[in-house]
Order: C-alpha cells, then structure tokens, then sequence
C-alpha cells in the first residue's frame, strides 16, 4: 500500500487511477481531432490545449472517485464497474457542460464533450476487461507471513481470504501457543533459521498475531526478520491499515498512546479545516434555501407540527448544542424518549422516508456548520441519553467527542445506519480510525464518497 497523507491507498487502485487519468486525457484529445477533422479546421499542437484537457480529464476522475469506481468491489466486478463508470462519467461531462457554460472556451464545445464521454466510456470499459483479473492477481498482493496460529491469525486468514483484500498469506508460524486454531501452521522449531525462510518465500511483511504478548515477544526472530529488511507489523496496526479502522476488540490504550496518529500538527489543519466549513456552508445554504423553504412547505402539508426538528446532541468534548434538521418523524416520535430508528420506522412521515432517503432533511445542519457546532466532516453527533449508555458499555467511545461532529464522516461512508449499540460499536471503530488519521486529505476523500452514499443510499433510515 501507498500511504498519502496518513491515508493508505492500494498499489492497484493508484496504479488504475493514474492509467484511468491518462485513458481520460486520450479520449478528451480524440475528440477534438475527430472534431477538427469533421469541420476542416486545424487542430493545432497538443501543447496548446494540453491544460484544458487535463483540466476536463480531472473533473471527470474526480467524478469516478466520487461515486466509487474504485471501490474494492468495482475493482473485481465488471458489472458493478461499468454502472459506476456510466454515471461519473455522465457527470463529469455535465459538470464540463456547466463550467463550459460559465468560463466561454474553445475547446469544451457540446460536441468535443459528446465524443469525449464515448470516447472515455469505450476506453475504460476496454481497459478494465483486460485490467481486471490482473488486478486481483498476486502481482498486486502484498506476501504476508503471521507469526501466531490463533484465533487473532484466523481473523487475519478470514480476511486475507476476502477478494478485495490486498494482501496474501503465504505461511502461519504456530509460536508455542496454548491453543492452536490454524492447523496448517508451522511450528516455530521445525524452521531453522526464519530470516532464511521468510527470505525464501518472498515475503514482505510479518504480522505479529499473538494472543499473549507478555513475555512472548520472539524478539531474536523478529530482529532477524527486521535486517531482513522486512517490514514487521502488530496485530492491530495491520489490521487499522486493511480495514480503515481501529478493532476494538485488540487495541488498548497504550497501544492508542504509542501508535502513530493525533499529531499535533493537526492545530493548522483544523484552522483550514474551520474556514472551508465556513466558506462552503455560507454557499451550501444559500444554494439550498430554495430546497429547504419548499420542504419546509411541504412537511407542514404532509403532517401537523413544525417544519423543522430542533434536538439536543453531544458535541466537541461532549459539550451539548441544538442540531435543526427538516422534520421527517411524526411530532409525537419521541413521547417516550430518544430511541433507535427502525427499518420501515413507523415513526417517519411519508415525505420524511424520502427526505432521509436522499438527505434532504439534513440540509438545515448547515447552520450548525457556521456557528461552529458542527464541521461538514466528522463523526455523527448522538442524543446525550445514548451517549452516556455507551460509554459505559463501550470502551473508547468518549474518544470520538474529541474531534467536531460532522454531517458526513468516515463511519458514514464505510458502515450502514447505525441502530443498535453494537452499530455503534461498530461505527466508532472508524470513527477512531477518522479522529487518529484526520488530515485535510481524507476530509477531502470523504467529502467525495459522500456522492457515492447519497446516489447510493444503503442503510438510510
């Protein structure tokens, strides 16, 4: 894996992403020169309007990012890919046709773009039939070896036996556990030298996967393994690298202390990460007035009550504030207290299961973003009565208060709608992942997959 800015991305998806880019600028230059030939001008030099092009193939990439083409499943399905790929590609050419609009040029014209999009859509598609078993091959996973035959090591097997996952294990060594759940591990004293034998099968990482790590460290092998040049790993750090998240159920809070992340440089980071929520919520609200005066209309029709929904929630190190949502429950939803929402809730209006469908209802958050309550990044704020509930039955979760809620936010793009306290539970890993790892890049990572969740709305409730 490539780490860019604290955010791992794997060998495949970049080296895919830059052929992608590349493919992008050759179907934007095909239309021109097919252009140019059709009406017997010109085409000039490439140098003259390489900037356009490249300018045009970057909306469009940022599109494929956004709805997730390049995704785990996309990158092994050729169906689910080329669905994608129609519509970013489909809006990336209505994004051009709009700046076209505004910024009067000489290369966007409406029939370049059209040739261009069939151009992009031939290209990528071609591309992936050839691509796509490649990418899944073994060329482009990572040789790891676990040290550990127990239950920690058949996680680690579980996952490396997923398709999308980046990494293969090529050998368990069983290192005189009490118990052994991986039966076709080796045992340590059947293999003479280990830095021989990691050298001879090639392998890249070790992965350190036992239950009980006091006073069994093998630190001999692992000293050998590391002049070896190999890069050695602990069970959790390896796992927060391949899944985007940290596991509960194995870190504890020295490991927290010691392992990178929360760094301090994150004080001018949060500075531009205040002026981007202001500058963008200012333009968000006033794009969207229109949208929430009408649905405002419209929720006063639908059902008795307020239009909008005001409600208490836990904020920046657990200070409460007022989030304003559009409402889209009945005004007697909470007569009894703050509960879970349910799938098919009966609580929810007619116009609220299509508001919260397409997140309409949360439009009005954006005030909560200006005044400084929110930012449009971070984990999702809960009610105060189920946050003093979890916190003492989960470990960890007074945590996530210390970073800004948000509207959108790691957990959000990565796991369902969370009802339950194991929902929870589980959201909070990646909401750990989120607060330990933020950099203004993966605010940015994020703020695109959220075009995936929203045309895509999996889990809304």
């Amino acid at each position: 894996m490539i780490r860019l800015f604290k955010h791992y991305i794997p060998h495949a998806v970049m080296l895919l992403g830059l052929l992608d880019f590349a493919l992008l600028m050759l179907a934007g230059e095909f239309a021109w020169q097919l252009r140019a030939s059709q009406i017997g001008m010109d085409p000039g030099r490439f140098a003259d309007r390489w900037i356009a092009i490249a300018g045009s193939a970057g909306v469009v990439w940022v599109a494929m990012i956004s709805v997730g083409v390049y995704g785990p499943y996309a990158l092994r399905s050729l169906r689910f890919a080329g669905a994608r790929l129609l519509v970013a590609i489909s809006l990336g050419i209505i994004a051009l046709a709009l700046i076209d609009f505004v910024m009067r040029g000489d290369v966007f014209w409406r029939s370049t773009l059209f040739y261009a999009m069939c151009f992009a859509i031939l290209l990528l598609v071609v591309d992936r039939l050839f691509l796509n078993s490649f990418l899944g091959s073994s060329a482009f996973r990572r040789r790891v070896m676990v040290l550990g035959a127990g239950d920690r090591a058949q996680r680690l097997r579980e996952l490396g036996d997923k398709p999308e996952t980046g990494f293969a294990i090529v050998s368990y060594i069983a290192m005189n556990e009490p118990e052994r759940v991986v039966e076709e591990a080796i045992a340590r004293e059947a293999i003479h030298d280990l830095g021989r034998f990691v050298e001879n099968l090639g392998v890249s990482e070790v992965v350190l996967a036992l239950q009980e790590r006091r006073n069994a460290l093998p630190l001999p092998d692992l000293l050998r393994i590391k002049t070896k040049g190999v890069h050695v790993n602990d069970f959790s750090s390896f796992l927060e690298r391949e899944t985007g998240r940290v596991d509960l159920d194995t870190v504890n809070p020295s490991w927290l202390i010691f392992s990178d992340g929360f760094s301090s440089g994150r004080i001018l980071s949060s500075a531009v990460k205040r002026v981007f929520d202001i500058i963008a919520s200012l333009i968000l609200l006033i794009l969207t007035f229109p949208i929430i005066f009408v649905f405002a209309i419209l929720v006063k029709l639908d059902s008795k009550g307020p239009a909008f929904f005001k409600q208490e929630r836990v904020g920046l190190y657990g200070v409460p504030f007022h989030l304003i949502k559009l409402r889209s429950m009945r005004t007697d939803a909470e007569k009894d207290g703050a509960k879970w929402a349910e799938e098919n809730d009966p609580r929810i209006t007619r116009l609220g299961r299509f508001m919260r469908k397409v997140r309409i209802d949360e439009l009005p958050q954006s005030w909560s973003v200006l005044k400084g309550h929110m930012s449009f990044v971070g984990p999702r704020p809960e009610v105060p009565q189920f946050v003093d509930g979890l916190q003492e039955e989960i470990p960890f979760y007074g945590e996530r208060h210390m970073v800004k809620p948000g509207i959108t936010g790691w957990a959000q793009i990565n796991y369902p709608y969370g009802a339950s306290t194991e929902d929870s539970r589980k959201k909070l890993e990646y909401d750990l992942y989120y607060a330990k790892n933020y950099t203004p890049f993966l605010d940015l990572v994020i703020l695109l997959q959220t075009v995936r969740v929203v045309l895509w709305p999996e889990g809304a409730r």
